[in-house]
């Protein structure tokens, strides 16, 4: 777990912290999965479709609602129904290419076990989010946020702010103890828009990537992030510890 950051050369060896929060929200791919093989070969298909270099495609779509990048090329198939279609097929034609992040299943599996307040936010459609859930066989939240629900994708906060409502956390009291989770810049902007705690992992963007965003904590992978006890009565405060983050 311990490792030299070679961009910065700072370190994976901070003391271990406890944090006490009333919920957990969690991004997606490149914080549960990581899904970038099969994303890479999702959009190969679709920019040899649009006439498009996938290679100037993949420079922006990471942790950006795959609506707003067609717009950037096609604005005809800029449109929920056939983001969802597309997107739905990702997990059954490129479910091999997914691996889990060292540390999710375990931490999701802690969560549900105790009745804890957590869920999904992520700027992909539900029939990717499920697909890549059933596919891994790891835990579902009882409450998601997709590409579907908010008009505009991270880094607004729009989505963060509606997963603390759906989790009933959305009071300016409560919002300050509510984690998020996430690997991308504009998923940290969006979280610390919207109030939130952020931990970043260092899966798929730089270092200085995620300090530039403003993550209160890096981290490699979700090995860092354990419960530390159970919930506080149904529906309590979370127990959090962060262990081998970079120093600051």
């Amino acid at each position: 777990m311990l490792g030299l950051d070679s961009g910065t050369g700072g370190t994976f060896t901070a003391p271990a912290e406890t944090h006490t929060f009333n919920g957990i929200l969690f991004d997606m791919d490149g914080t549960i999965v990581n899904s970038t093989d099969a994303i890479v070969k999702h959009w190969h298909k679709i920019g040899k479709e649009l006439g498009v270099d996938p290679s100037v495609i993949l420079e922006t779509s990471h942790g950006r609602r795959s609506i707003d990048t067609l717009a950037l090329y096609d604005e005809s198939k800029a449109n929920l129904n056939y983001v969802s279609y597309i997107e739905g097929l990702i997990p059954r034609e490129y479910g091999a290419d997914a691996v889990e992040i060292p540390g999710a299943r375990s931490l999701l599996a802690s969560l549900e076990h105790i009745n804890a307040l957590w869920a999904i936010v992520t700027s992909g459609t539900r029939p990717l989010v499920t697909g890549w859930l059933d596919v891994m066989k790891l835990s579902h939240p009882q409450h998601l946020v997709v590409a579907e629900d908010v008009s505009a994708g991270k880094p607004a906060p729009d989505c963060y702010r509606l997963g603390m409502d759906r989790l009933g956390l959305a009071a300016e009291e409560k919002r300050a103890a509510v984690l998020v989770i996430e690997d991308s810049p504009a998923g940290i902007l969006a979280g610390k828009a919207a109030g939130c705690r952020v931990i970043g992992l260092a899966t798929t963007h730089s270092i200085e990537q995620l300090r530039e965003s403003g993550a209160d904590w890096i981290v490699q992978d979700l090995r860092s992030v354990t419960l530390t006890s159970g919930c506080v009565g149904v529906h309590g405060t979370i127990q959090v510890e962060i262990r081998h983050a970079l120093e600051r």
